[in-house]
């Protein structure tokens, strides 16, 4: 399961990537990037102010200002990487997944790779989410069975030296996202044990050991990826049409976010072309204030 496959995407005919910066209290959207060369995805923010994306197989950092370039993340000893990407709470460290299928621990300035997950559980590692004392590392995990290369993801945790892994969750039902909150006492994700409706996917959240499951959205839309902000009460989420099954890409989908427990009445809904690597990983500003997301408008 080492092999390493190519899933590059790239823009259409016609396609443009913007990356957009939101201020929570004022409902203000500023634009910072817009190209129409290089498809960029999933944004987290650096402790120092500057994002990081995805796009074209690796690293980019962008300063969150109109006009600003992205520039590439020298990190060395990673095949081509997807768009899952987290930093470690200390800013230093960013764990990313690859195209082979397995995480790897680098310095966000770039440098060495360092593989953390296994060839022997034969797992796809998805990565998603690092606790907030920087132990432990949450991720997706997806065992190929016969002709089913994607099959129903679980929640796994792996400490970040590549030990104690844990499974969370056994279910014949996809999830993923899975993120922990900022006190570390619940672990978020989206997941579809909820519905007999393939692909109808709500948000939910667990405690670290796998116990205490509550569903927290329960509209007809298919919600993805909660994120919570660390520095205040403030989360965002991913929203598709009913009906859609995974996460795919260029679809009309909304952007909801919610402060404290109130999950099912977003105090504010951004619509926008887009969907996969919009806002694939957390990635609020660290002092909760801005979030940034990434669309894709075709002319």
């Amino acid at each position: 399961m080492s092999e390493t496959v190519s899933y590059l995407r790239s823009l259409a005919d016609g396609q443009r990537c913007r990356v957009w910066v939101v201020d929570v209290e004022s409902g203000r959207s500023q634009l910072v990037l817009e190209t129409d060369k290089t498809l960029f995805e999933a944004p987290n923010w650096t402790r120092d102010g500057r994002l990081i994306l995805n796009g074209d197989g690796v690293l980019w950092s962008l300063r969150p200002e109109a006009g600003a370039q992205p520039e590439r993340v020298p990190i060395d000893g990673v095949p081509e990487l997807n768009n899952d990407h987290v930093l470690a709470p200390d800013g230093d460290v960013i764990y990313v997944s690859a195209n082979d299928w397995h995480i790897y621990a680098a310095s966000v300035s770039g440098g060495k790779a360092r593989r953390i997950t296994h060839d022997h559980d034969g797992r796809m590692h998805f990565l998603h989410g690092v606790s907030p004392d920087g132990t432990t590392l949450a991720y997706i995990g997806l065992q190929p069975t016969g002709d089913d290369a994607w099959p129903a993801g679980n929640v796994f945790t792996i400490s970040v030296d590549g030990t104690r892994e844990t499974q969370l969750t056994r279910t014949t039902r996809p999830a993923d996202g899975s993120e922990y909150s900022p006190d570390g006492e619940w672990i978020y994700f989206n997941t579809e044990v909820f519905s007999a409706d393939a692909g109808h996917a709500q948000i939910a959240r667990m405690r670290p050991d796998g116990s205490g499951l509550e569903q927290l959205t329960f509209d007809d839309r298919v919600n993805w990826f909660p994120h919570l902000a660390t520095a205040s009460d403030v989360a965002v989420y991913l929203s598709f049409p009913p009906g859609t099954v995974g996460h795919p890409a260029d679809l009309p989908v909304r952007l909801c976010v919610v402060r404290g427990e109130a999950w099912t009445e977003p105090e504010r809904v951004i619509e926008l072309f887009g969907g996969q690597g919009t806002i694939n990983v957390n990635s609020w500003e660290p002092d909760g204030d801005r979030f940034a997301y990434v669309d894709y408008p075709l002319d």
